[in-house]
């Protein structure tokens, strides 16, 4: 197969995977996130490798991104930013805790929690999910698959339909920018 094709079937097949997305589940995050800005609670993201990235570029949108000069600001952190913090924990007990032990010190009732992760397997996320219902924060999952574990876990599970790793993360990212974009011109919109 030549690369022109396989260009072209890639970008068909993600095309496939975003058309499917679940509008609902994205409109839910949407709000979820405006409320919480509203309300002056936290937004923490989390993910392994690319799904790392992701939640960082996510909290960065979040934290510059969607800022309107005179407006409320979303108060946003990567848990996976902080490498010292990470591998702190997990060498001192588990790469499994390297998530739920920073959400330990940090999440309140309110807060939102989103967890990414193309599987929907991560222990480590997974753990952080579960702290974080138990603290009262509200959980957002993005995933692929078919959800994996992680759709049990969640107030809000968007699940991108597709197999393929590498299409997932493309898609958590386009989906994470089309959020971004929608929120700053609600944020424009605002009266206050």
């Amino acid at each position: 197969m030549d690369s022109k094709r396989y260009l072209e079937e890639y970008l068909d097949e993600l095309g496939k995977s975003l058309s499917s997305v679940d509008r609902k589940k994205f409109e839910e995050i949407a709000e979820a996130l405006l409320d919480a800005r509203k309300k002056g609670n936290q937004v923490f993201t989390m993910g392994n490798g690319g799904s790392a990235s992701t939640a960082s570029h996510m909290a960065c949108d979040l934290g510059k991104g969607c800022n309107v000069e005179g407006k409320k600001r979303f108060r946003a952190i990567s848990l996976s930013d902080s490498i010292p913090l990470m591998t702190a924990w997990g060498n001192d007990t588990s790469y499994d805790n390297i998530f739920s032990e920073q959400l330990e010190n940090l999440v309140q009732e309110g807060d939102v929690v989103i967890g990414i992760s193309g599987s929907g397997n991560s222990p480590n996320v997974l753990n952080a999910l579960k702290l974080a219902r138990k603290k009262k924060a509200k959980t957002v999952g993005l995933t692929g698959f078919q959800g994996g574990r992680m759709k049990e876990l969640c107030d809000i599970c968007l699940i991108v339909p597709s197999d393929n790793m590498q299409r997932i993360e493309d898609a958590h990212l386009i989906l994470e920018h089309a959020l971004s974009l929608y929120l700053r011109e609600r944020v424009l919109g605002e009266d206050v």
